[in-house]
């Protein structure tokens, strides 16, 4: 039965994409339908910050804080991009990589606000890897040419069996992956370049591939949902029961934090009036 009751909004950062001859900030769509319809929540999509090639960078102009005020969870997006290597002491990256300062800016220390205010988080893909990078971790720039790992990157093939299940993942018993999706192994798609190399403090791992590549991840000691996954659940997630699970959880979690937020509004209200 679906929720009732007013729908929590969630924030989703921005990628920056040129679209020739302008930057846009875009969000892929299969993300906006996990939140909209799989979390049922509204999505709202959040402007890079960091300026641009066009104009200065907005700090200074957009409180996050005041942002996350009106907010009821972040959702974080997977994307072409990879996290500046400067943000977590990687190595120069190659000529080809695609990089999106603006994102990084926004993204960073939006997690890190996020996670202090016990707020909802979701991260996919690139999120997670922005979780830990926000959180002190590092990455590997390049997991298919790290010794013993796996190829995580797409196939080159059609874009329905890119998403197709790709590898198992050991779910960590009695993690908060194991409690909402009930299992101890499943296989999940793989689309990935860059990976968790040193896991950010304050992280617990949820889930591990074959080749010992950290797959998911949990705020350690979190009281709410905050969640982050290597794989792409919002692919279909309908037909499948574990990323539904997810998204679903993600949604319950926003919506109770909606209702917190709104009597600690009234209560507020209740007490300037006294």
């Amino acid at each position: 039965m679906a929720p009732t009751g007013p729908l929590p909004l969630v924030g989703i950062p921005c990628d920056i994409r040129e679209i020739a001859p302008h930057p846009f900030h875009a969000v892929g769509e299969k993300y906006i339908n996990g939140v909209a319809h799989g979390a049922r929540a509204i999505p709202l999509l959040i402007p890079g910050f960091g300026g641009g090639r066009d104009m200065a960078p907005l700090d200074g102009l957009i409180d996050l804080d005041d942002l996350l005020d009106g907010l009821d969870g972040i959702f974080l997006p997977g994307s072409p991009s990879n996290v500046g290597p400067q943000l977590y002491g990687g190595h120069e990256p190659r000529p080809t990589t695609l990089l999106d300062a603006q994102r990084d800016a926004l993204a960073l220390p939006l997690i890190r606000r996020t996670v202090a205010r016990g707020m909802p988080l979701f991260a996919v893909c690139r999120g997670l890897q922005e979780l830990n990078a926000a959180l002190g971790g590092s990455l590997f720039q390049h997991v298919e040419e790290v010794p013993g790992r796996f190829d995580h990157r797409a196939p080159d093939a059609p874009r329905d069996q890119q998403y197709e299940p790709a590898h198992e993942i050991a779910v960590t018993e009695g993690g908060l992956l194991h409690r909402i999706t009930g299992q101890t192994l499943y296989r999940v798609n793989s689309l990935h370049g860059q990976g968790i190399d040193r896991l950010a403090g304050g992280l617990t791992v949820e889930a591990v591939a074959p080749d010992g590549q950290i797959e998911a991840v949990s705020v350690t000691g979190a009281a709410t949902f905050q969640f982050g996954a290597q794989w792409h659940p919002e692919w279909r997630f309908q037909e499948r029961a574990e990323d539904h699970a997810l998204f679903t959880a993600f949604g319950d979690a926003c919506r109770a934090y909606h209702a917190a937020r709104l009597a600690g509004r009234a209560q507020g209200a209740i007490q300037a009036a006294e």
